[in-house]
């Protein structure tokens, strides 16, 4: 158990330092101050504030779907352990309860943190809790210097209390923090000693979700091993996972599961997703905007073309594990339910290249701006964020960038091995890459130094790493 324990504080951690500092930024302020921090679940949020609440003494408190009253009670049983008595009266409404607090630490010389975690589920049970919060914030807490902290998992409902100009908050919080996913480079300090395509797979199966990472370190096998353990099999921990997340959102976000069924049988365009839930095209715009919110959805549009005039988008899931579960678990849970292990292994293996190359896109495009200036492609950037680009019947590019001193283009294919390439092979992708149409782009773009590359995951002993003037980037490069 402890073990456990152990390495789910490793995996949470892994790349947590920033978001760390950054609160503690917040409790070093002299005046106090609102912090708020929100993310996907399963993404560590609430570790990192039970942590950041231990080191400074503070007081993490979490809610859960009762009524106000109940509410309120558990919040001043919990504020009783930092100031005794706190909860030998009931309170009729927050104000009453935060106006005491605010007074009891004031007396008790004791600043925070104070975490309300979970915030949307008070809001709900309280709507006005939010206009209370403000009243409170510019003045009790603030003459009582508190840090607060509010932290929610529904992006929807986070968003809403502190980015939007018309909410309560807004402008309020001297620290804004959206937890993502953990950065891929950290997949081998949490995986051990992985091959480069073992580490590619690992990055298709679990995505940047620590609460993932950790199942998978527990297990043994290869990556499809382990995720017909954890995912496939109907009495695993993630089997069901992606309907739990969407039914704990903040109101619950089931109505967009038949959008998410789409995309992932498929459907990339507005119409044919729309076609394959039956409803207007009209209508889709906004579960594809929640979506996108929650950080399940990304909206592709080519290189160079703007985001609002482009007719060519794209919609694709984001999330590895999101895309493997509705593309192998969704359309297939009766098969799954009926079947023994070897079968459903077999099932997996039917969509596993297709998915590990779709990961290995992503990481090449995520991690180019980030590649180490010694590495043969580093060395020619900066790079700036990278897309893919497709026009009609030309030829498609899987990454297109331009350098940070908007000097020079980069055009690049992803290859997908699960074996280290040859000299051979290397040889005739490297021709391709060379020969194939470059992109139909801007003017502004013609002057620009052209940059070949080709992104393998591995490259067999002595193999160059450039041909017929393609450069050759590797697993190594991409996750260091």
């Amino acid at each position: 158990m402890l073990f456990g324990i152990m390495l789910y504080c490793i995996m949470i951690f892994l790349n947590r330092g920033e978001e760390m500092a950054r609160l503690d930024h917040l409790m070093a302020r002299r005046g106090g101050g609102l912090g708020v921090i929100y993310g996907r679940r399963r993404l560590g949020k609430t570790r990192l504030l039970v942590e950041w609440a231990a080191k400074h003494d503070g007081l993490y408190t979490v809610a859960d779907m009762s009524s106000a009253d109940v509410q309120r009670r558990y919040f001043a049983q919990a504020v009783s352990t930092r100031l005794p008595g706190f909860a030998d009266v009931e309170y009729r409404d927050w104000r009453s309860v935060l106006s005491r607090l605010a007074r009891e630490a004031r007396l008790a010389r004791w600043r925070g943190p104070i975490i309300f975690d979970e915030l949307p589920y008070l809001v709900l049970s309280s709507p006005e809790l939010p206009s209370v919060l403000q009243r409170w914030n510019d003045h009790e807490a603030r003459a009582s210097r508190l840090v607060v902290a509010l932290a929610g998992s529904s992006q929807r409902m986070m968003q809403g209390l502190v980015l939007s100009a018309e909410d309560p908050l807004y402008g309020r919080a001297a620290e804004i923090l959206e937890l993502r996913p953990l950065d891929p480079r950290y997949l081998k300090e949490a995986f051990g000693r992985q091959t480069p395509t073992t580490l590619v797979e690992s990055y298709a199966a679990w995505g940047g979700v620590p609460r993932y990472w950790e199942l998978a370190v527990e297990q043994k096998g290869t990556p499809s091993v382990r995720v017909e353990r954890i995912v496939l099999d109907p009495l695993s921990p993630l089997h069901r996972e992606p309907d739990r997340i969407l039914i704990e959102e903040v109101p619950s976000a089931l109505e967009v599961r038949p959008v998410l069924d789409a995309i992932g049988a498929g459907a990339h365009r507005v119409s044919e997703i729309a076609a394959r839930v039956g409803r207007p095209a009209t209508s889709i715009s906004r579960p594809l905007e929640r979506l996108h919110g929650m950080g399940l959805v990304r909206r592709e549009i080519p290189f160079a073309e703007s985001e609002k005039k482009s007719r060519r988008s794209l919609y694709k899931i984001d999330d590895p594990f999101f895309r493997l579960w509705f593309r192998v678990v969704a359309p297939n849970r009766g098969f799954l339910a009926a079947s023994g292990r070897d079968a459903r292994i077999s099932l997996l293996n039917r969509f596993w290249p297709q998915l590990v190359s779709l990961a290995w896109e992503d990481l090449c495009r995520k991690r180019l701006p980030f590649l180490h200036p010694r590495t043969p492609l580093g060395e020619l950037g900066p790079w700036g964020i990278a897309s893919r680009w497709w026009r009609g019947k030309m030829p498609e590019w899987d990454i297109v960038s331009e350098s940070a001193k908007g000097r020079r283009l980069l055009v690049g294919e992803c290859k997908w091995t699960d074996r280290p390439l040859n000299r051979g092979s290397l040889e005739k992708h490297a021709r391709e890459v060379f020969s194939r149409a470059l992109p139909a782009l801007p003017e502004s773009y013609r002057d620009h130094e052209i940059v070949r590359a080709l992104f393998v995951p591995a490259l067999a002993p002595e193999t160059p790493r450039s041909a017929h003037g393609v450069i050759l980037v590797t697993n190594s490069d991409v996750l260091t």
